[in-house]
């Protein structure tokens, strides 16, 4: 039986957070789909195509090296509706500090609820990439700060090149 997990998010932009969950989470599946969110009600700085490029080229090669099949897709429902659509028994949450624990405990009390044959699997976050926020990385890039510690090269490219003046 296939493994199959999911690693949900917006990923406006891909961190090196993002990257530390990924490079963990090849490990625990044989199959990993990173889902974009789309919600009709936000407005994300960059666009969905751009987002899953980003996904496709920063975490493609760490699936291929650990041997592990990597899709991404987008939704606009409920993440354990795509769950169960796509087969997966396996949600990927990365855990930065005890917020996001308190925060993530909230939801997966609910995902139970609605998609028992789903298990979360929390994956705390490498020291280096605790403090590492999109939204952080976003408010940093626009004041023309140097990103390049926080986000892979090529995403720190399209940050520049987005807030270019």
């Amino acid at each position: 039986m296939t493994r199959i997990a999911l690693y949900p998010g917006s990923f406006d932009p891909v961190t090196n957070g993002h990257l530390d969950v990924v490079r963990h989470a090849v490990g625990l599946c044989d199959k990993l789909v990173v889902a974009v969110g789309v919600h009709p009600g936000k407005k994300p700085l960059f666009s969905t195509e751009e987002r899953l490029d980003m996904i496709k080229q920063v975490f493609g090669p760490i699936a291929d090296k650990a041997g592990c099949q990597f899709d991404c897709v987008t939704y606009d429902n409920l993440t354990t509706t795509l769950a169960v659509e796509l087969g997966a028994t396996i949600m990927i949450r990365g855990l930065r500090d005890g917020t996001d624990l308190d925060y993530e405990m909230q939801i997966v009390g609910m995902n139970e609820a609605m998609a028992p044959g789903v298990q979360t699997v929390f994956l705390p976050a490498s020291v280096a990439v605790r403090p590492i926020t999109a939204t952080l990385v976003r408010q940093i890039a626009a004041m023309q700060g140097d990103v390049s510690a926080f986000v892979p090269d090529a995403v720190a490219k399209a940050l520049k090149s987005k807030f270019a003046s």
